[in-house]
């Protein structure tokens, strides 16, 4: 049960590492490491607490890696709320979707189009993480530079500071590579 996970494979067919801990008295807690879902339950439970105990992490698992902007019509809806509410109407989206060429960043926007591309290794983020990529990258729509006033207009995503803390350690530890560039 070491097999890693493959990209985008469900909660259900995830390898399953289950630890037993005499030091655990009632919880039982779940994290994925290297592609395998750890369960670490307390060591007095039956194999049928185990096993309900483990279901209960996978459906868990995979209710927080549903994204609720899946679709591109999702994201594009997304995207024009976060632009009313937070830039005042002021980007110029001439579309906007996911795509999955990008492993080295994790939005672009081309500037004389305005089409922005996110990367789909962003579906499963919280949503005021992929809030911030997506205003960073409305905000490219009528700043095209990373200056001061850009930052202005882009700071203004929900928890901006926070969100970027998180995509430095999802870089790090477990989306790959990111970064938040225009094309």
């Amino acid at each position: 049960m070491s097999r890693p996970q493959q990209p985008g494979e469900p909660a259900a067919t995830m390898p399953v590492r289950v630890i037993r801990s005499a030091r655990r008295k009632r919880t039982v807690e779940a994290r994925v490491v290297g592609g395998v879902l750890q369960v670490r339950i307390p060591a007095w439970m039956s194999q049928a607490q185990e096993d309900k105990a483990v279901a209960d992490m996978r459906r868990q698992l995979a209710k927080k890696a549903a994204s609720p902007h899946a679709s591109d019509e999702k994201l594009a809806e997304r995207a024009e709320y976060l632009n009313q509410t937070y830039l005042y109407g002021q980007a110029r989206v001439g579309s906007i979707r996911w795509v999955t060429n990008q492993n080295t960043r994790w939005g672009s926007c081309t500037l004389t189009t305005g089409a922005i591309r996110i990367s789909h290794r962003l579906q499963r983020v919280p949503e005021y993480v992929l809030d911030s990529v997506i205003i960073h990258e409305l905000v490219h729509t009528f700043i095209p530079n990373h200056g001061e006033v850009f930052w202005m207009w882009a700071n203004k995503a929900p928890h901006a500071e926070r969100a970027q803390g998180y995509l430095e350690a999802y870089q790090r530890f477990g989306g790959g590579a990111g970064e938040i560039n225009e094309s």
